[in-house]
């Protein structure tokens, strides 16, 4: 498997307003559920929501601030930056792309710059990352990239939904890419996708695209927004990470063993805990924040990252694993020398 000269060169984090805990977003949405169960089971204790902040900032907001912190802290220009990708199934606009939106925010106008969204679910920040790289490697004049996974399901979310209120939440990652010289230690490794159609009538945003519009009737009958249609697989993503975890180190050459910190999708601590264990790894080679930031769905894979290096978990020379599965079925990874 040859290596391709890419390195994360920094991280960024944006979630909006204060942190809300279980308790008090019980008052503030004026919903029940079982945060004693909540916070055990899934391991999610606080969150952000910009509309219970009563914060005017949506999806372009999130991720323009959180690319700008990236920006700033691998201290480079904006203009700098020749491919601008948003991971995202919570864009701002149908059209135009939310990636757009943040090129004009952060460039401030015409540039020699690329920019598209990945809608791939809560896989949509793994798979934009896979094909960030793959251009960079392809295209020599772009020297500096950024991705964001950014999340605003509450913006979807219908006001009775309490189940809904209780696990997803606002916010973004984002990683500035930059071309490193082939003696450079740092380097993307391997990626690998799985797909399977089939499963996408599980849940999802079904109304506001060209097969169901937004009408009065849709509206009345609560066919709107987030919809559960059919319960998943509660053993789905127990199954599938082992199994990506491992076609995605023999890809690259490498045993699991040999990975110094892995990163999986935030939405249920008990299950990474059996993942971990599945893989025969200790759970300090691994960082969890669904604690503090709730499911930010294709936000929390460089939001858990950006954690990670602060922390010191994750150090420069470090193979990182990053898995991350949503509905549709979507399933991204990534194999990266940090």
């Amino acid at each position: 498997m040859k290596t391709l000269p890419i390195r994360i060169k920094a991280t960024g984090i944006y979630a909006p307003g204060e942190p809300i805990s279980n308790l008090e977003l019980k008052q503030l949405a004026g919903i029940e559920f079982d945060h004693e169960k909540t916070e055990a089971k899934l391991g999610i204790a606080r969150r952000h929501i910009a509309h219970l902040r009563g914060l005017d900032e949506t999806t372009a907001d999130f991720a323009t601030k959180a690319a700008q912190h990236a920006i700033q802290n691998a201290g480079i220009e904006a203009k700098e930056l020749g491919l601008v990708i948003v991971g995202t199934d919570t864009p701002e606009y149908i059209t135009p792309a939310t990636s757009i939106l943040v090129q004009g925010r952060l460039q401030e106008g015409e540039t020699w710059a690329s920019t598209f969204d990945v809608a791939a679910s809560c896989a949509s920040f793994t798979i934009a990352l896979d094909n960030a790289v793959r251009i960079m490697a392809t295209d020599e004049s772009i020297k500096y990239a950024v991705v964001i996974g950014v999340y605003n399901m509450p913006a979807f979310i219908r006001p009775d939904d309490s189940f809904g209120l209780s696990i997803f939440a606002d916010g973004a990652g984002a990683v500035v890419l930059e071309r490193t010289p082939l003696t450079e230690t740092s380097a993307y490794l391997a990626g690998q996708l799985l797909t399977d159609g089939t499963q996408h009538d599980f849940i999802g945003i079904y109304s506001g695209g060209s097969r169901n519009a937004i009408t009065h009737e849709k509206l009345l009958s609560n066919e709107y927004g987030l919809q559960s249609l059919k319960p998943l697989p509660g053993d789905r993503n127990v199954r599938l990470w082992p199994m990506v975890a491992l076609r995605l180190s023999e890809k690259a050459g490498l045993a699991t063993g040999d990975v110094d910190h892995f990163l999986f999708t935030q939405i249920n601590k008990s299950v990474i805990e059996k993942v971990m264990t599945e893989l025969g790894q200790p759970m300090n080679k691994t960082t969890c924040v669904m604690q503090d930031y709730g499911y930010t769905g294709s936000g929390c894979i460089p939001m858990a990252l950006h954690r990670a290096i602060e922390t010191g978990n994750v150090k420069r020379g470090d193979k990182l694993m990053l898995i991350a599965s949503g509905a549709g079925l979507a399933v991204g990874s990534n194999l990266l020398i940090y």
